[in-house]
């Protein structure tokens, strides 16, 4: 009886056993982590400005990577998209982290701004309106703009005009911590003015604490009469 070739002994393609997973390893070699920055090899150019305590030099990309070596830190491209790349020899684990703390700390002192709304109607009193522009004050202070909206009912339509010297006044009222951004404007029954902040102030800072500990007093003496 003719035996049937076994088809799974069969040499793979490639050449002798695992021929085209060698391959794939060849290429899994020259695949390198993507990086933020350049650093050693990866810098091609011939030519490097090397920035240091001294200022900054032009000098061959090999003898930059020989000091890089010498000193036991890498080479880093600091400035990408230069013809000539700007690199700083220093330890890259080091150098990213210092780079995310100072992005972590620029970000704490962003300030966002935004926009408050105050809104008020033509007939309002003078209570209320005295204490919605120490309000405005308030965010106009913090760094953010107000934009304070005065809505018509009715026949109130008929004296926008008065509306707009409501607002006008109102911005008499917090001049000193805005600008004029947008002047009252009607649109339809609401008229709006946008107040933009001239920057926020600093917090006083907290009053020092009372010196607690007061001489004891002397004890009352008594004399005693002979």
């Amino acid at each position: 009886m003719q035996q049937r070739p076994n088809f799974s002994q069969a040499p793979k393609p490639g050449g002798g056993s695992g021929g085209g997973q060698g391959r794939f390893n060849r290429f899994a070699k020259l695949r390198r982590p993507m990086r933020e920055h350049r650093i050693n090899e990866d810098i091609t150019e011939s030519q490097v400005r090397l920035v240091g305590e001294k200022g900054t030099e032009l000098i061959s990309t090999r003898d930059a990577l020989q000091r890089a070596r010498s000193q036991n830190v890498d080479l880093v491209e600091i400035t990408k998209g230069q013809e000539v790349p700007i690199v700083r020899l220093v330890d890259y684990g080091k150098f990213k982290f210092e780079k995310a703390k100072k992005e972590k700390e620029a970000k704490k002192k962003q300030k966002v701004i935004q926009i408050k709304e105050i809104k008020m109607g033509p007939k309002i009193d003078v209570g209320d309106f005295d204490r919605k522009a120490k309000e405005a004050i308030g965010f106009l202070n913090e760094g953010d703009n107000v934009k304070v909206t005065m809505k018509f009912r009715g026949r109130e339509m008929q004296h926008t005009a008065l509306g707009a010297e409501k607002l006008t006044e109102f911005y008499t009222k917090v001049a000193e911590a805005a600008h004029m951004d947008k002047k009252p404007n009607l649109e339809g029954r609401m008229m709006s003015m946008t107040l933009r902040s001239k920057g926020a102030k600093p917090k006083p800072a907290a009053p020092a604490p009372a010196n607690q500990s007061a001489t004891p007093a002397a004890a009352p003496t008594t004399t005693e009469a002979t």
